[in-house]
């Protein structure tokens, strides 16, 4: 049975509700990225270490994969609007756990808060901007989607390193900030109108499931290599952005930790609209190519302790991330029918976070054991390169006929 859209409700509460959708998708990621410029901070005050952080990374991860296939299609039956307010009162509640952070339970706890409010985030709310946006420009929908988190943790990271730095009790100020920003957003969801009617089999819809529609598996090599190859370098920045401010700039300011994160997360917004210039296929093999590039650009600016490379190459490859996500995205969407939206963006998120997760918990376990920061990116470089490998030899595939029934806009 699918999802019974609603009668289009009039433009004025659309463009509210399309607001206030994609302004609580970037505040779940907002109040996710504000303890990342922290991390430094709890390592030294706190006896946490590098390994201590790449748990505390993967804790997230996991609680973002596991909202994902649990919760990934409940909006289907709930309704986008309930769920989306589920995501806000969670990331709330995250950022009031890390309040007091005394230890790497207390910053597990949090985390895991945080990642179900990204999972659900990425499923229900993602879906709902999706329902809600305007026709035109056809790109915006996935553009939007795909670059909200990255929009987010950029504006939390830096946002968070600023007030922790400069503003009175600096490990509360970001997370009462974020939380204020989190009760913004609830009173915008509850005066938008829902997308979706409710239908029943809520319950079941809680199994685990991956969703994968029909018209897009011939896609899916190409779209998972994008995803997983470029989150991965995201999990590298989340988790050692700090390390790498500290050991490459001679700094713990939480600002120039921030801003090291935000160098390869902020440029998505350049990324994802030039890709609106170009087909999906296109805008998948160039954004990856360039990609692979630059990892291996940060990679020696890492090894040869030129932070000028460094950031430079991260800004090049969070550009050319958004062009490779933001093609695949429109690839996606055009073959998924709104009944499979929030199962779809579900899926692509699931790939997403274990494309972070993997890399995060085996190069955790490599710096505990001794491993430097600059052999682990190595590692990193290699998934970039046969990402890339992988979307030149698997793009383009044609396994259904774009425009067809379920199709969201005519082909490229």
């Amino acid at each position: 049975m699918e999802s019974t859209i609603l009668q289009p409700a009039k433009p004025k509460g659309r463009r509210l509700g399309f607001v206030g959708a994609t302004a609580s998708l970037v505040a779940v990621f907002v109040a996710s990225g504000a303890p990342i410029p922290l991390y430094e901070r709890y390592r030294v005050a706190d006896g946490l270490d590098t390994g201590d952080l790449s748990i505390a990374a993967v804790t997230y991860f996991v609680a973002v994969m596991i909202a994902l296939v649990v919760l990934g299609r409940l909006s289907d039956h709930v309704g986008r609007k309930a769920l989306a307010l589920t995501a806000v009162s969670l990331a709330a509640a995250g950022s009031l756990a890390l309040l007091d952070v005394t230890g790497l339970p207390v910053l597990m706890a949090g985390r895991a808060l945080h990642g179900l409010a990204c999972g659900l985030g990425s499923s229900a709310v993602a879906a709902y901007i999706v329902d809600l946006a305007p026709a035109k420009p056809r790109w915006l929908a996935a553009t939007l989607v795909a670059g909200s988190p990255l929009i987010g943790l950029t504006v939390g990271a830096i946002g968070s390193g600023a007030l922790a730095e400069y503003a009175p009790s600096p490990e509360q100020t970001p997370y009462l900030t974020a939380t204020a920003l989190l009760a913004a957003c609830a009173v915008l969801l509850m005066v938008s109108p829902e997308a979706v009617a409710r239908r029943p089999g809520a319950l079941s819809s809680l199994r685990p499931h991956v969703h994968l529609p029909h018209g897009i598996r011939p896609l899916l090599p190409a779209a998972i290599a994008v995803f997983c190859g470029t989150w991965a370098f995201g999990g590298f920045y989340q988790a050692f952005s700090p390390t790498i401010s500290a050991q490459s700039l001679g700094t713990t300011n939480t600002l120039i930790a921030g801003v090291v994160f935000a160098s390869f997360m902020a440029p998505y917004v350049v990324g994802g609209p030039l890709a609106g210039a170009l087909s999906p296929v296109r805008a998948q093999r160039a954004g990856m190519v360039m990609f692979a590039f630059a990892v291996v650009g940060v990679v020696i600016g890492l090894r040869t302790g030129e932070i000028v490379t460094v950031i430079l190459c991260g800004v090049v490859a969070g550009a050319a991330q958004g062009a490779a996500f933001t093609g695949s995205m429109r690839s996606l969407l055009r073959r998924t029918g709104p009944a499979e939206r929030a199962g779809l963006m579900a899926t692509v998120y699931l790939f997403s976070y274990c494309g972070a997760a993997v890399p995060s918990l085996i190069s955790g376990q490599l710096a505990a054991e001794g491993l430097t920061l600059e052999t682990i990116a190595l590692g990193y470089a290699g998934l970039a390169i046969i990402a890339a490998v992988v979307v030149l030899a698997g793009s383009g595939r044609r396994g259904a006929r774009p425009g067809d029934g379920t199709s969201l806009a005519p082909p490229d």
